[in-house]
């Protein structure tokens, strides 16, 4: 690994290559760098389907179907898509360009129609995006206000605060009734209904904005407010729970719900806990992991949140590069029988950690196993991890901190371990060890073809970054194939994840916009 750039120097790097790439104005697709004719654009063979068995997790009352209502898939975080995706039969590959700098999609979901919903951040702010999923063409765009670290990155010459704030609307799910709810950087918290008015042209709706700021801290920087005196403290994620409140956290630590009958908002505080990741929701509870560790809740009479239990993990001694802070880098994930899992932080190698979620089990007896990945020295993961039936899949993000990482053919050690709950709860098992490189993004998996997908770099030593959907077997951990999606730095996905589309289509958020890869006609 080479060293990193510091901070001065990395901003001006980032407004030449924006620079670069304005040359490129006119076009609505992601250019590539030099180098692009110099790689294989394709290795291994398509495969056929091959369903996996097992159960999908429950259908949420309040979520879009799952498969289609956010970045983890569904309520339970799983990862897994009901439909399939590519196959690799002559893949083809589409993108679209958001914004000249910037311009990365994170969370994807679609609606009833397979139309595609997206966020997209640029340096003026996040864009709610409604695309057509085929030809990516903006339908409607709805602007929402810039963020807080946005402003202090430009004018403290540190981009590491924008990479490492998850707030503003990155997470957000798609209800019911196919409207996007999200919480924006002024900590209002918003339901977004898209539809076609009298002409045929999309627009976007706000149905309802609830204001936050009488329980969430607000005096945050702002082009007008340089130098806020006050604490700021911004929303990272919103979810439903099986009675139709919205949970909330924030970064430092809050967990709140919102009635949205009533607009009634109760909240309590993690002290001294920061809240960087997504959460996920069953009917038994909420699981939310902080920097310090893992709780269930649930909302008592008066929609109050109230702890059932709390179990603290070792968060190590520091943050890794490839962690955004100092503790676990997972959404929870909730899966076979009454399972949670998440992965801890500690220092020679990270543990993956699967739990029994009941309330009325024993400190002694909550932990089903505690499993070591990866290499002493180099084990992170800043992603969810897939689950299926009793399996876990974690894949290794260390040594990945922003795209300026892994520029100049750079990558990652990587890195991609599945592991197996026993039948009968007494303790987990390695299944297969995957040496597939995935820098950043959020796996995942098809459980109608039986495909992992992940977004990988390999190191090249003429300095071409080169960026690949790689199919992976979820039964073997063989990749089984591999399609070069573009070269440069508006390729790298920066921590966005894979979303599979309805249309057998995977997703990938990049820096730049988003692309999409497809079998072949």
């Amino acid at each position: 690994m080479l060293p990193r750039p510091p901070y001065c120097a990395v901003l001006p790097v980032l407004l030449a290559l924006a620079a670069l790439h304005a040359s490129f104005a006119g076009s609505t697709t992601i250019p590539q760098t030099a180098g692009h004719r110099l790689v294989r654009a394709y290795e291994g063979r398509s495969v056929a389907p091959s369903p996996l068995a097992g159960q999908a997790p429950p259908q949420h009352p309040y979520l879009a179907p799952n498969g289609r209502s956010g970045m983890h898939a569904d309520a339970a975080g799983s990862g897994t898509y009901p439909h399939s995706g590519p196959l690799g039969r002559d893949p083809q590959v589409t993108s679209r360009r958001i914004a000249r700098a910037g311009g990365e999609c994170a969370t994807a979901a679609f609606d009833r129609k397979g139309l595609l919903l997206t966020v997209c951040g640029t340096f003026g702010g996040f864009r709610l995006e409604l695309l057509e999923p085929r030809s990516l063409s903006v339908l409607a765009e709805y602007r929402l206000p810039q963020r807080a670290s946005t402003i202090a990155a430009l004018t403290t010459l540190d981009p590491e605060k924008i990479f490492k704030d998850t707030s503003g609307g990155a997470y957000f799910y798609l209800d019911d009734r196919d409207r996007v709810v999200l919480a924006d950087s002024r900590q209002h918290v918003l339901r977004i209904a898209h539809r076609q008015d009298r002409s045929g042209e999309w627009e976007f709706v706000v149905d309802d904005d609830w204001d936050l700021t009488s329980r969430v801290p607000h005096d945050c920087v702002r082009w007008t407010r340089l130098r806020p005196t006050g604490p700021c403290d911004p929303i990272t994620s919103v979810m439903p729970d099986w009675d139709g409140r919205i949970w909330w956290v924030t970064r430092q630590g809050r967990v709140g719900t919102l009635d949205p009958r009533s607009g009634r908002i109760r909240v309590t505080r993690l002290a001294g806990e920061e809240i960087q990741n997504s959460f996920s929701v069953a009917q038994d509870g909420v699981s939310i992991v902080t920097d310090h560790a893992l709780y269930s809740f649930r909302a008592d009479a008066e929609g109050i949140p109230e702890i059932l239990w709390r179990y603290p993990y070792d968060r190590g001694t520091g943050t890794k590069p490839g962690s955004v802070n100092q503790g676990s880098g997972t959404t929870p994930d909730l899966f076979g029988d009454g399972y949670v899992a998440i992965t801890d932080n500690a220092d020679e190698r990270m543990n993956v950690l699967v739990l029994r979620r009941g309330v009325h089990v024993s400190a002694r007896d909550r932990l089903v196993c505690k499993v070591p990945v990866f290499g002493l020295g180099a084990s992170t993961t800043d992603n969810s991890m897939v689950s299926w039936g009793n399996s876990l899949v974690v894949e290794n993000n260390y040594g990945y901190r922003n795209l300026f990482s892994l520029l100049f053919g750079r990558t990652v050690i990587g890195g991609a371990t599945r592991i197996d709950v026993r039948e009968d709860g007494g303790g987990c098992d390695t299944v297969w060890e995957s040496e597939v490189r995935s820098p950043s993004t959020v796996p995942k998996l098809s459980t109608t073809n039986g495909l992992l997908y992940f977004y990988e770099k390999e190191p090249n030593s003429r300095g071409i970054d080169a960026w690949y959907l790689t199919a992976v077997d979820f039964r073997t951990g063989e990749r089984r194939w591999r399609q070069l999606t573009g070269t440069g730095y508006a390729y790298d996905n920066n921590w966005a994840p894979i979303t599979i589309g309805p249309d057998a289509t995977a997703y990938v958020g990049v820096f730049n916009g988003i692309v999409a890869v497809r079998d072949g006609r």
